[in-house]
């Protein structure tokens, strides 16, 4: 039996508190993040994917695991697939009318997940942040955020290796007189400060906490802001990968903002 996978735990949770909107947003968030092997009808063809569709009842679903073996073990032979993250797995179903088989079979985390439940995951994670333009005029310690936010920020930031070397979470009081919190990005790897603002609001999205607010800022190491921000702030260092190139996945449907084709 393979150790048990965030997938696995997540779900264990959901599990035991079914009427906690918390634990769910927060397996669903884990579905989005994780590495998914989809079960194939055939090989891929460049972007174009064709899932093996199962009939269960009145309702179509296509199956995926979030281990390489736990596929093989369902199959017991050798069958076509395709490593996808959820979420690219997700937007390729939505509006689809099929629903995900997720481990069946071979895993604690087995579960089926309705057509409808796919396109409302869809249209959470499609909900984008705002830009907007402010001047900080001061920084400080912060305070008063719940621990289900730190919570959720500090289990993102560790799945957005090698996109930026650290994070300061302040508050932030602006000219103007209005106040929030502040997360500043510092070693931002060029391109990826839309994935990064991106994974901000999702970690809020599922936090399971109302009306969670958050600016995000990026900053290099020669600005005098990060410096304000790192002598107040509390730090989040991100994973780093061994090189520049490796946090890009040559799978279809490794980049969000173009899943692959649904044959």
């Amino acid at each position: 039996m393979t150790e048990l996978t965030a997938l696995d735990h997540a779900h264990a949770q959901m599990q035991a508190a079914p009427d906690d909107d918390a634990a769910r947003l927060r397996f669903y968030e884990r579905l989005a993040d994780s590495e998914l092997f989809l079960l194939l009808a055939r090989e891929a063809e460049g972007d174009t994917v064709e899932p093996d569709l199962f009939d269960l009842g009145d309702a179509r679903f296509v199956l995926v695991f979030d281990r390489e073996e736990r596929l093989a073990q369902f199959a017991e032979r050798i069958v076509p697939s395709a490593a996808l993250s959820g979420r690219a797995v997700v937007s390729m179903l939505a509006g689809q009318g099929i629903g995900l088989g997720v481990n069946l079979q071979v895993a604690p985390s087995e579960i089926l997940i309705p057509a409808e439940a796919v396109d409302w995951l869809s249209q959470t994670l499609d909900s984008a942040p705002k830009e907007e333009e402010a001047r900080p005029q001061e920084f400080a310690a912060p305070s008063d955020l719940p621990s289900e936010v730190l919570s959720a920020i500090d289990t993102k930031l560790a799945t957005a290796a090698g996109l930026a070397r650290s994070a300061y979470l302040a508050e932030v009081a602006y000219q103007g007189g209005q106040r929030g919190h502040i997360l500043g990005f510092t070693g931002t790897l060029p391109g990826a400060e839309p994935a990064l603002a991106t994974a901000v609001n999702e970690a809020l999205v599922f936090s399971g906490v109302p009306a969670a607010s958050l600016d995000v800022v990026f900053l290099s190491q020669s600005d005098p802001a990060a410096a304000s921000l790192a002598r107040v702030g509390l730090r989040f260092d991100i994973p780093q990968r061994d090189t520049p190139d490796a946090a890009k996945r040559a799978a279809p449907g490794s980049n969000p903002d173009a899943p692959p084709i649904l044959r």
